[in-house]
């Protein structure tokens, strides 16, 4: 009888302890659709669940330097991952896990044409006929980098300076282009694929010669959880991978 008395003791006290939290994921914004697809899978697959944040890079990599409480940073710019690691707050320097491209979207009426690239936006400019151009701050964001680098290459940088309209982070440079709060954007392809997106505007891929390569990379924050590393580990498998892919984010280079 006593036995019997202290395991529904503890069987109670059991079921009356919190539940374990998910762990908190630190995520750029460009992964949002991915990402997001990515974690439902896992979280059917194994009945855990994970909370992700959606913002820019820059921001995360201050944000864990001051001891933010996230398990997991997926950076679209692998320096602030290296920069964290040296400083000992994550595990390792972690992995690369995909590499992003940049686009130039115009909405309907527009007097951009994507398809003529950085060269049309350019004269578009010199024409003055681009009264806003959206793109992520290139302080902190590592699609607004991206941004600048392309519009440099292109001559049309100090043209446009004073025609930005910043998001804060790339998901909402996105959004202000395809509201048609600017006259055009330059933001991740891989936003793209969201039909909200997708639906207001035409797109073309901005050449990979025209910006550094979007090197984006993953780390473990130091003390993370079992169920931050086993998505960790997912992340780095072929499911996850291969919707990496479908949403327009090219593999690693070994």
């Amino acid at each position: 009888m006593p036995r019997i008395l202290a395991a529904a003791l503890a069987a109670i006290l059991l079921a009356a302890l919190p539940a374990a939290a998910a762990p908190g994921i630190a995520a750029a914004s460009d992964l949002k659709f991915a990402l997001d697809e990515i974690a439902r899978g896992w979280s059917r697959e194994t009945g855990r669940s994970v909370r992700i944040t959606y913002g820019s890079s820059g921001n995360f990599r201050r944000q864990i330097a001051e001891g933010a409480p996230f398990e997991l940073f997926l950076s679209a710019d692998e320096s602030y991952v290296l920069a964290l690691a040296r400083e000992g707050r994550l595990e390792d320097e972690g992995t690369l896990y995909a590499v992003g491209r940049l686009v130039l979207f115009a909405p309907p009426g527009s007097p951009v044409d994507p398809a003529r690239g950085l060269g049309g936006l350019a004269q578009a400019a010199r024409a003055g006929q681009v009264a806003k151009l959206a793109i992520a701050n290139p302080v902190h964001a590592p699609y607004g980098r991206a941004a600048r680098q392309a519009l440099e290459s292109a001559g049309a940088w100090k043209m446009l300076e004073g025609r930005l309209v910043l998001g804060e982070n790339v998901s909402q440079a996105a959004q202000f282009a395809a509201s048609g709060d600017a006259t055009a954007g330059l933001f991740a392809y891989s936003l793209t694929f969201s039909p909200a997106i997708a639906s207001r505007g035409r797109f073309a891929l901005v050449p990979e010669s025209a910006h550094a390569p979007l090197r984006q990379r993953m780390a473990l924050v130091k003390g993370a959880g079992a169920d931050a590393r086993a998505f960790y580990r997912h992340l780095q498998g072929p499911a996850a991978r291969g919707i990496f892919a479908r949403y327009g984010f090219a593999p690693p280079a070994p």
